[in-house]
């Protein structure tokens, strides 16, 4: 099976108050509404904590009604008398719950205070990361707003300054820095940043392959609404129960993203061309033609160094960009002391309503390029993981802001004497003595800014992929130390192409700044819509104040859209076209993977069929370790089935893995691996659960994972035969001190099918709890010596991959549209990806697949 991309969709579990345990007519277990448990997994296990007096009765479902009754205080029943009712009514848990908690520490939510100086020195870095974007705009901003509008008085001049400063301070200042930046993931922004974060509180996510175990992630940092807060209640359980909300919530997300790697393709044509454009003029004979083909060039370089990785082609860039925001401020200042200091005028807000007054639908047409001194705005949210929330608001407040201020209050002043240098504004309003270094830095802070949406565009992919959302495709870690430098090569070369097409075909900064800001302003209205969400959810904001957001914020964005798609037949499709492509890409990937995993459900085998075949499994047993790669996180895969009626023999330790994707930005690697035994010893089979978060880096080859999974395993099998250890000791010490008060006398097959869980070595040494050293291990149950050996015999004879080969069909009797979708579509993505192998580096020897046809 392929081990990621593919997503799933959760097994139901039973409801809280449902934990009880009646006999079935094959020796397993059912819960009491009906719900059948494997008998021969892992067996149920119950935890008595002396120092709370309090009895955890259902771990699995956290502290319910049930729990509570069935554990009051020991002082009202005897030691001896408590723990015999324990033995007898054991209560149900999934021992990958019980797995979770034997990590230490797993609970803990420290975060660590970061100095003054580190967050100033972090602010810095934040200049050539997160703002070269924005920073590049004072380039084009002007331009582009007075082609719509000519310059008639100083009204028009004043009513745009005045347009863009509150621009600005609203959407970047107001918006971003002060409120969006608080509703991130344990640090990581973004609009999947954002979708994680609302998976984590309510089930909408339609690939919920979550358990309960997730919750003891220490990066998951869950917080339920409380209960006397209804509303959020409300919201939670009407996106719940209603799919169409979370259709439309995964729709967004993706028109999110698909919009960030859309202006991922405009940002590098517009920041280049801009900056070279400023040779149109000064050189003689350089032209239109001179100007496309030195963009393309440029181009063509910053693309090409993008597989050195950021980390070695940006270290220059926060110093390039803080010398290029300096001379913004001091170019700025310049003209408005040396030719209209009376600009300042524009802060009085009276002038954007006399613009508009006086130009009317070309003032509203002018918006569109209005919108362009807010481009990048997002990436302060989408790059929030890099750094810290307090470095970028110190950046943006203390450098940012006032220098793009500076910058556009100073062109302005030189547009009050000189209005018909609307075309080339930046540049002539630089002086003569200044314009080559001003123009060697605008070139390099617009391949800054370009190189910034291309990384972003590179993390959107990734965190895509991860969530089940985008085809497998080569990811190339381009650091050690820093877990977010990635690169993309097919990405790489598909924007490059498009970025020339771009240039060679519109050949002016005018006519792609028509296209430009249509996705921009998109990925704002998403992040306001889910922010809001958040707000409710979450936060459990007073409701004026979450009413107010969107309407302020979304009111304004709202307006700038409209402006924007005015502009769709002189350019404006082009961004809508990408997105559009990117995101049919995404929805129909993660359409089949919710109908192949729903498909896999379906087809999983019974347990008990297999506990039948006996130990040998109905064929031979051979030396080797067998790791079945499926999707589950519960039950047998159909994979399973197909290799014991084709293969002659088996492997003596077979491994279930599977691969999923929490919604956490990072899983800790003491947390990856939950075990769980699958039937009585002699089986030597077990379920590997392998986590990982939305942003971790999966590196490792197949034999670090080898390594990783064994070690895991080995810990397992030692903790689980302390525990076993641990009991036997205790009830022998219970049958010395009970008398015969007891009620109900113990069945030994009840006894014996209680086992205690492995948990966290703290919880070893209770007063109550005879302690037994490690050394003495092997002679309470010699069976784990022998265990132990088994594996490293298996171990010492290789490893196997068991993969499916799955063509997914739609069923006949489904409507065309699915039959289109499914059997073309997906079939032809499915076809052109990455194999789910292809990430680990498995040698071929090592693979065995099986065909598979999986129907949706």
């Amino acid at each position: 099976m392929d081990d990621d991309g593919d997503g799933g969709i959760q097994e139901e579990e039973p409801p809280q108050a449902a934990r009880r345990l009646t006999a079935t007519q094959s020796g397993g277990s059912r819960w009491v509404d009906g719900g059948e448990v494997d008998s021969s997994e892992s067996a149920p296990w119950s935890l008595e904590d002396d120092r709370s007096l309090r009895l955890s009765v259902d771990v699995e479902e956290g502290a319910s009604a049930a729990a509570a009754s069935a554990g009051g205080p020991l002082s009202r029943v005897s030691s001896g008398a408590f723990r015999r009712r324990l033995g007898n009514r054991p209560k149900r848990v999934d021992s990958l719950d019980v797995d979770a908690m034997s990590v230490r520490g797993a609970h803990g939510h420290s975060s660590k205070d970061i100095s003054l100086l580190s967050t100033v020195a972090m602010a810095f870095q934040t200049l050539g990361v997160v703002y070269g974007d924005m920073g590049t705009s004072p380039l084009y901003v002007f331009s582009d707003v007075f082609s719509k509008v000519p310059i008639k008085s100083e009204v028009e001049i004043l009513g745009a300054l005045s347009l863009v400063m509150y621009t600005i301070a609203l959407i970047p200042f107001a918006k971003y820095v002060f409120i969006v930046l608080k509703a991130n993931d344990n640090g990581e922004g973004g609009t999947f940043a954002l979708y994680s974060l609302i998976c984590r509180y309510a089930k909408v996510s339609l690939l919920p392959n979550q358990q309960r175990v997730d919750e003891h992630i220490s990066s998951f940092r869950l917080k339920l609404p409380s209960p006397e807060l209804e509303r959020a209640l409300s919201v939670k359980e009407s996106l719940e129960k209603n799919p169409l909300f979370k259709n439309i919530l995964l729709f967004l997300v993706l028109m999110g993203t698909s919009m960030v790697i859309g202006d991922g393709i405009l940002t590098p044509s517009m920041s280049v061309m801009s900056a070279v454009s400023g040779l149109q003029g000064r050189v003689p004979g350089f032209g239109t033609d001179a100007v496309v083909i030195m963009s393309i060039l440029v181009l063509v370089l910053l693309f090409s160094v993008q597989r050195f990785g950021t980390g070695k082609v940006g270290f220059m860039f926060a110093p390039v960009l803080a010398l290029w925001f300096l001379n913004l401020g001091l170019v700025g200042i310049y003209n408005m002391v040396k030719y209209d200091i009376s600009v300042v005028r524009g802060f009085n807000p009276v002038y954007i309503y006399l613009f508009f007054k006086t130009n009317g639908i070309k003032a509203w047409s002018s918006l569109g390029g209005c919108v362009l001194c807010i481009t990048g705005a997002e990436a302060m949210f989408a790059d929030l993981g890099h750094f810290s929330v307090k470095s970028i608001q110190v950046a943006f407040t203390a450098v940012v802001f006032p220098c793009l201020l500076i910058a556009y209050m100073g062109q302005a002043a030189y547009l009050m004497k000189y209005p018909f240098a609307v075309e080339r504004i930046f540049y002539d309003s630089v002086p003569e003595i200044l314009f080559w270094p001003v123009f060697v830095i605008a070139t390099l802070a617009a391949m800054i800014a370009s190189q910034a949406m291309i990384s972003a565009t590179f993390s959107c992919i990734k965190q895509a992929m991860a969530l089940g959302c985008f085809p497998r495709i080569k990811v190339i870690h381009t650091s050690k130390k820093v877990m977010g430098q990635i690169y993309i090569p097919v990405m790489n070369w598909f924007l490059m192409v498009m970025c020339i097409i771009i240039v060679a075909t519109f050949r002016s900064t005018n006519d792609i700044a028509n296209a430009y800001g249509i996705a921009e302003v998109g990925v704002m209205m998403v992040s306001t819509a889910l922010v809001t969400l958040v707000m409710l959810l979450i936060w459990q904001t007073n409701l004026f104040l979450v009413l107010c957001f969107p309407i302020l914020f979304g009111v304004v964005e709202f307006v700038y859209l409209t402006a924007v798609l005015s502009k769709i037949q002189e350019g404006g499709w082009l961004p809508l076209a990408f997105s559009s492509l990117f995101l049919c890409i995404m929805y129909t990937w993660n359409y089949g993977s919710v109908l192949k995993y729903q498909s896999e459900m379906q087809g999983k085998i019974s347990l008990d069929f297999v506990l039948d075949l006996g130990s040998t499994l109905g064929t031979v047993r051979v030396p080797g370790i067998g790791l079945v790669y499926n999707e589950l996180v519960q039950g047998i895969p159909s994979i399973f089935g197909h290799l014991l009626v084709t293969l002659p023999a088996m492997h003596s330790t077979i491994v279930f893995v599977c691969i999923k994707y929490v919604p956490v930005p990072y899983v800790p690697l003491e947390e990856r691996f939950l075990f769980r035994r699958i039937g009585q010893k002699d089986y030597h089979m077990f379920r590997c659960v392998a986590r990982y978060g939305y942003k971790d880096v999966r590196k490792e080859d197949h034999g670090f994972f080898e390594h990783l999974l064994v070690e895991s395993l080995e810990k397992f099998l030692r903790k689980e035969a302390l525990e076993m250890a641990l009991e036997a000791s205790a009830m022998a010490v219970e049958r010395d001190d009970v008398s015969v008060v007891s009620d109900i006398p113990s069945s030994p097959a009840e006894s014996g099918d209680l086992h205690v869980p492995l948990l966290s070595d703290q919880r070893t040494g209770d007063d109550n709890t005879p302690m037994l050293p490690a050394s003495s291990i092997a002679e309470e149950d010699p069976s784990l010596e022998y265990e132990l050996e088994s594996l490293r015999e298996a171990i010492a004879s290789g490893f196997t991959y068991l993969l499916a080969h799955g063509d997914v069909r739609a069923r006949k009797e489904s409507f065309f549209t699915k039959k289109f979708v499914i059997n073309y579509f997906y079939a032809f993505l499915r076809r052109n990806c990455r194999a789910g192998t292809a990430t680990l580096k498995v040698p071929h020897s090592n693979i065995m697949r099986v065909g598979m046809t999986y129907m949706v």
